[in-house]
């Protein structure tokens, strides 16, 4: 089951939300768990058996780690924890094992990982397995992220808040989730499957390839996090926010902090930290950030495309950490321009489906092989695409956020917009049920991370 199908929106989450707000506080992680695994069943009932199997095993060695903390058996607790989630990842990450790849799996690992790290640092081990089972399970943020941290909704998963206004704000919020995935990524995605199925490529087609792979997986992802996020204010969770606007970054680096953010600060504080970071000298962080960032590849998948997107990633930020910044800094639009192109080229390696179709579309970006500099079907797409793609540049900046925020502080127009609203996310999610009804929906591209 998906956020973005007509069986979760109007059926699933009424019925789900209904049954959890009538029950009492004591048994809502109960019915959150029970339609968590239900939601995870409906598309992969024997992988719900591998979830369980995680869980119990992640509780047992939590309260071992917490009852022999100060002990040699308290870090091996953990060190097996760790190894096991480990294990499950690599075994189905890596397609030699010819085992289907159970969705969701890279970010409840990584979630179970961090409550293992956490309770190794100090924090209490969750005494009761249903509600670290909710914490793993949680259907919001199973499938696609964000990496919800344990030691983030620790407090919330015993006691949290419900409102009216908390309701309507994570309403708002899945609503333009829902509209950025449907609206905007699948309609970029169209873009791109045009391109790969044309025989009239051109160094213009390939540019506009390379800027609606960039959108489509910014939209696709996003758009996913705030459906999330949205779904988590409903329940009374509170998650960390996935995205901050890192289309208008002046660096790689920037770009990283903006991108992915549960990911990238995962990464951060419990494997660049651990390793050293930047303490122990130049030559140590640049070995650090390559580690880093080729698990990184490793995490989105095992095929050469991912590694070699996550090495020029890291190349890039060593060279910008050693060399680079304080030269960036001295011209914004500059600096944009230069993150900006290695942004799109570095997507263009992520989104392709092997190392020869990267380097052919890399090639391709550059004119080599003869091509011409403009086909008629370029053209053709570039018409025909050209409002998604305007509308899908604007939301990528705080423009339109701005405004709004401007116009909601407005004595006169803040009355209006505050109106205008409901009748907005209304007639979103109306066409965003049409396009879905029409067919035209397509899987996120992190179910299969």
């Amino acid at each position: 089951m998906v956020f973005s199908g007509i069986s979760f929106l109007y059926y699933f989450l009424p019925l789900m939300a209904a049954i959890y707000f009538i029950s009492p506080n004591r048994l809502k992680n109960v019915v959150l768990l029970a339609g968590s695994l239900v939601f995870y069943a409906w598309g992969e009932p024997k992988n719900v058996f591998l979830m369980a199997a995680s869980i119990l095993t992640g509780y047992g060695f939590g309260l071992l780690e917490e009852k022999y903390r100060e002990r040699r058996l308290g870090q091996m607790c953990c060190v097996c924890s760790v190894a096991i989630s480990v294990f499950i990842l690599i075994f189905f990450k890596f397609s030699f094992f010819s085992v289907a790849f159970p969705a969701g799996i890279s970010f409840y690992t990584f979630q179970m990982i961090s409550y293992a790290a956490d309770v190794q640092r100090g924090m209490k081990a969750q005494k009761n397995l249903v509600s670290l089972g909710t914490y793993i399970a949680m259907f919001p943020q199973l499938i696609a992220g964000p990496i919800v941290r344990y030691s983030d909704i620790s407090g919330q998963l015993c006691d949290r808040t419900h409102s009216f206004e908390l309701a309507a704000e994570g309403i708002r919020r899945f609503v333009t989730g829902l509209a950025k995935k449907v609206l905007l990524a699948d309609q970029l995605w169209e873009l791109c499957s045009e391109f790969r199925g044309s025989g009239e490529k051109s160094i213009l087609f390939y540019w506009l390839y390379a800027l609606a792979s960039a959108l489509y997986i910014y939209y696709d992802f996003s758009g996913y996090s705030d459906m999330a996020i949205g779904l988590g204010r409903i329940f009374g969770f509170h998650f960390p926010e996935n995205f901050n606007y890192p289309y208008i970054s002046g660096s790689v680096t920037e770009f990283w902090r903006r991108w992915h953010i549960s990911l990238g600060s995962w990464f951060r504080d419990y494997v660049y930290i651990p390793l050293g970071g930047s303490r122990a000298g130049v030559r140590r962080q640049a070995v650090n950030i390559l580690i880093v960032w080729t698990l990184t590849g490793f995490w989105h998948g095992a095929a050469w495309n991912f590694i070699l997107w996550g090495l020029c990633s890291a190349v890039l930020l060593i060279l910008e950490k050693r060399f680079l910044l304080a030269a960036l800094k001295k011209s914004r639009v500059c600096s944009h321009i230069y993150t900006l192109v290695f942004v799109l080229v570095s997507f263009v390696i992520f989104h392709a489906g092997n190392l020869n179709e990267a380097y052919s579309d890399i090639l391709g970006l550059f004119g080599a092989g003869g091509i011409p500099a403009v086909s008629p079907e370029a053209l053709y797409c570039f018409r025909n695409f050209a409002p998604v793609l305007l509308l899908g540049m604007a939301g990528a900046t705080p423009v339109v956020r701005n405004a709004a925020v401007r116009l909601s502080g407005h004595p006169s127009y803040g009355r209006i917009l505050n109106l205008f609203e409901p009748v907005f996310l209304a007639a979103l999610l109306f066409a965003a049920t049409a396009y879905l009804i029409g067919g035209s929906f397509h899987p996120f591209l992190y179910f299969r991370f």
